[in-house]
């Protein structure tokens, strides 16, 4: 018997505030939530959506070794968000509290800029011309 599988790869974001970084992303990315998850104490995890690609978020849980990154610093991690939408997303991001490391600029073939959002992460956000 053989199995149809897809293999993804999916990003989890550790964050220090999970509400606020759940209302992030779907007010700065227009991300949709497709399961969100309630702990017991007060954290949350979720599955978001933008556009066809998905990613998850979920709080701190120093007892298991997931901490998000230190905002001091930048994250050794970049996600790179490819949509036609990428000036709009990325202003909507600035609006939402995300600063900007470098401004929405077309290098080469590329329409990209790059922000960390409130949380540490780091994103660049473009489309190939």
């Amino acid at each position: 018997m053989t199995l149809n599988t897809t293999i993804t790869i999916k990003p989890f974001l550790t964050v220090n505030d999970g509400k606020k970084a759940l209302d992030f992303y779907v007010s700065a990315f227009s991300a949709s939530v497709k399961t969100k998850y309630e702990l017991p104490n007060g954290k949350l995890s979720a599955e978001l959506v933008i556009e066809n690609a998905s990613f998850f978020i979920g709080d701190e849980e120093p007892e298991f070794g997931n901490l998000s990154p230190n905002r001091e610093y930048n994250s050794p991690v970049r996600l790179i968000l490819t949509t036609r939408d990428a000036d709009e997303l990325f202003d909507q991001a600035l609006k939402f509290g995300a600063t900007a490391i470098c401004p929405m600029t077309t290098e080469e073939d590329w329409r990209i800029g790059k922000i960390k959002d409130p949380f540490g992460h780091i994103w660049e956000i473009g489309y190939v011309l």
